[in-house]
């Protein structure tokens, strides 16, 4: 049997409207891991988008209203096909707006959080040089600012920016 390599859904699908979208990407993840999750929402639900994410790799959440780029949207469709994570920048500005007093990430500046934001998105170091028009080489500086302010150690194993972003998502859902 053939399983698919991205499933699409939105939070709210019949017959009830309310999370049976939630529901059914809850389920896929336990039961297919290595399936991408692209989640549609007319909302941005921080609790739901939190666990989705931290839920592990092939993860996206994005609004509906703001896929208005095909071409973008089709490449977010193949990063989380691929393993990858595709966070809406609204979700992302939300966070940012929440946390900036109230834990470790109130540590970073202003430029390190808009780095962090970006990279949520899903953005390399030289697209987040093209997104905030400075050199790739200070981007890979405030990463390394980043990862150290957040105490997130070198490690073969583990991502360090999926770690940072993933942590930085958690936070705002406590």
């Amino acid at each position: 049997m053939k399983r698919p390599d991205l499933v699409v859904v939105d939070i709210r699908m019949p017959p009830g409207h309310s999370t049976e979208g939630l529901n059914a990407a809850k389920t896929i993840r336990k039961e297919f891991p290595e399936t991408g999750i692209m989640v549609l929402s007319a909302y941005v639900h921080v609790e739901h988008a939190v666990e989705l994410l931290s839920s592990g790799q092939g993860i996206g959440y994005l609004l509906k209203d703001r896929v208005e780029d095909v071409t973008g949207f089709v490449q977010s469709l193949q990063r989380v096909a691929d393993g990858g994570a595709v966070i809406d920048p609204a979700l992302v500005q939300d966070l940012v707006r929440t946390r900036q007093d109230h834990d470790p990430f109130g540590r970073l500046s202003a430029r390190e959080r808009e780095v962090l934001a970006l990279m949520a998105e899903g953005r390399s170091n030289a697209g987040i040089a093209r997104q905030i028009f400075i050199a790739e080489a200070t981007v890979e500086k405030h990463v390394h600012s980043i990862l150290g302010k957040l105490d997130l150690p070198d490690s073969a194993d583990d991502h360090r920016r999926v770690q940072a972003v993933l942590a930085y998502l958690s936070s705002a859902g406590s």
